[in-house]
């Protein structure tokens, strides 16, 4: 609790003169200020937004407390069941008349369970809120597709009680209850099994139909997938090229120097950075400047220049400009078509045999000058290949498994043809689109690169695998001769605790092939 701090965020009808209503938020304040004193947890900052009226609509009062804190990485646990055949534990509170926990128990309970995690005793866990035990064992449950089997009978309407306070731990088979929670009321109610779903003594409940429930509610709001149609020869296919061959650059330089350049709304340039950095190459971040005209032309020499100097080119993700409809990377495609910019591209390419990586944001703008998936700096036409929205109207945050398809490019020369990798997506427009002649062509020289596949490593149009429905379940695509690679996965997202809870090989080694084309 010693470096636990709470922010508060509160929602109130407009309070007027009523007395009834000041009440609310007077209620509100009382509660959460016994909670901090209680629990020895200060908060430190909030939000004001008493103004929930809107002619006769008023919000339900509502106050949301955020506890924050600082902890080891290694130390934290993901709620979802890790592996089938565990105990599963819960540790109650008991409350006083007024249905309040007793906070001398709560305190003792917190204080057991951080022991226990930080003595590597629990794989999981999970805190009881509105929906009950019910809930929280649903939610273990879906993470992993684990199911669950109660070994105590809880009657039914506890099972869906509002127990806050209450935890439930996965812990090993061989977790000795006694010795580790003696004197807590703890009591073992069931194990994790491989079969998902969920048995009680009356029933067995679907996983599947558990997140149908779980998701409906909102899916014509939110949706998380779309009906689709497709013919035959519309289905994604895996066509593995196996002819590319990977001599190097014939420059060998101990530290390739590599231009990322910033445009408004890039965030991804310091990820990228060390990237770069942990393969020993030698990152140089060139902010664009366009308060004004003159910085802008500042900024197209300065680029120009460093374009020089560097040995590879990489346009990081982001949202630049904002996103703006059907324009994502529309100016950073028009700053690279600036005639100084274009000339020091050309000559990275042709005269010092570089190699331009595209990431996310990156990727549409190398469409967009056609340097994908023409190799230059070209005019576009009707059958350019091209990037929108996502199928499903909105943006997307999650990771999906990407499978090689191809070693034609230098960029995947450190995995094999049908290596499958798990990474992280992020976008609104990366729904990759071209027509059933321009696959074909990509196909055959061995320009598709990589492909979104389902968990059996078979390319697919289904969601949420593919995520955004792009054709062919095309995730990237190289130029003809694969020194250009441009992509929607984010290969530079990973590290130590970074999506410990998510299973799959992360490293796709782009970053690793692509000093490695300079080093070796």
């Amino acid at each position: 609790a010693d470096q636990v701090r709470l922010t508060l965020q509160e929602y109130f009808e407009r309070l007027g003169t009523d007395p009834n209503k000041w009440g609310k938020p007077f209620a509100a304040l009382l509660g959460a200020l016994r909670a901090q004193h209680e629990l020895g947890i200060p908060a430190i900052g909030g939000k004001d937004s008493m103004s929930g009226t809107f002619e006769q609509l008023n919000v339900p009062p509502t106050l949301v407390a955020f506890a924050v804190a600082t902890v080891p990485a290694d130390k934290v646990l993901s709620p979802e069941f890790k592996y089938p055949g565990n105990r599963v534990i819960m540790i109650p509170v008991p409350c006083d008349m007024q249905d309040l926990p007793v906070f001398e128990r709560l305190r003792k309970n917190f204080a057991k369970v951080h022991e226990l995690i930080h003595g590597q005793k629990v794989f999981s866990a999970q805190s009881v809120g509105r929906g009950g035990v019910a809930a929280a064992l649903s939610k273990m449950c879906l993470g992993n597709n684990l199911g669950f089997k109660f070994t105590t009978y809880i009657p039914q309407d506890d099972l869906f009680k509002p127990l806050y306070g209450t935890i439930l731990l996965e812990v090993a088979s061989s977790f000795d209850l006694n010795a580790n929670l003696a004197g807590m009321g703890a009591v073992e109610i069931g194990v994790t099994r491989d079969v998902p779903s969920i048995i009680t003594d009356l029933d067995t409940i679907v996983l599947a139909d558990v997140k149908t429930a779980y998701t409906e509610p909102l899916e014509k709001i939110f949706p998380t997938a779309v009906p689709h149609t497709h013919r035959q020869i519309d289905r994604p296919t895996f066509a593995p090229y196996t002819k590319g061959k990977h001599k190097g650059s014939g420059l060998k330089i101990a530290k390739p120097r590599v231009c990322i350049p910033v445009f408004p709304g890039t965030n991804c340039e310091y990820d990228s950075a060390r990237a770069w950095e942990r393969v020993g190459a030698k990152p140089e971040i060139m902010v664009v400047r366009n308060l004004t005209p003159q910085a802008v032309e500042e900024t197209v020499t300065a680029m120009a220049e460093a374009i020089k100097r560097a040995q590879i080119l990489m346009l990081p993700g982001g949202f630049s400009g904002g996103d703006e409809p059907d324009g994502t990377g529309k100016f950073i495609a028009a700053m690279f078509r600036a005639p100084q910019i274009a000339e020091a591209v050309h000559r990275l390419l042709h005269d010092h045999d570089g190699l331009i990586l595209g990431i996310c944001n990156g990727f549409q703008a190398l469409l967009k000058l056609g340097l994908l998936p023409y190799g230059e700096i070209t005019d576009l036409d009707e059958d350019t290949p091209t990037l929108t929205y996502n199928n499903i109207g909105r943006h997307v945050s999650q990771t999906v498994r990407v499978r090689v398809a191809s070693n034609l490019s230098p960029w995947l020369s450190g995995v094999d043809v049908g290596d499958t990798h798990t990474l992280a997506v992020s976008h609104g427009e990366g729904r990759f689109y071209a027509d059933a002649r321009t696959v074909a062509a990509l196909r055959v020289r061995g320009q598709i690169a990589t492909q979104y596949v389902n968990e059996k490593g078979e390319p697919t149009l289904d969601q949420p695998y593919n995520p955004n429905g792009s054709v062919n379940a095309i995730e990237g695509i190289t130029s003809p001769d694969g020194r250009i690679y441009g992509r929607m996965a984010h290969a530079e997202r990973i590290g130590n605790n970074i999506s410990m809870n998510v299973p799959g090989e992360m490293n796709q080694m782009i970053f690793e092939s692509g000093a490695g084309y300079f080093i070796r």
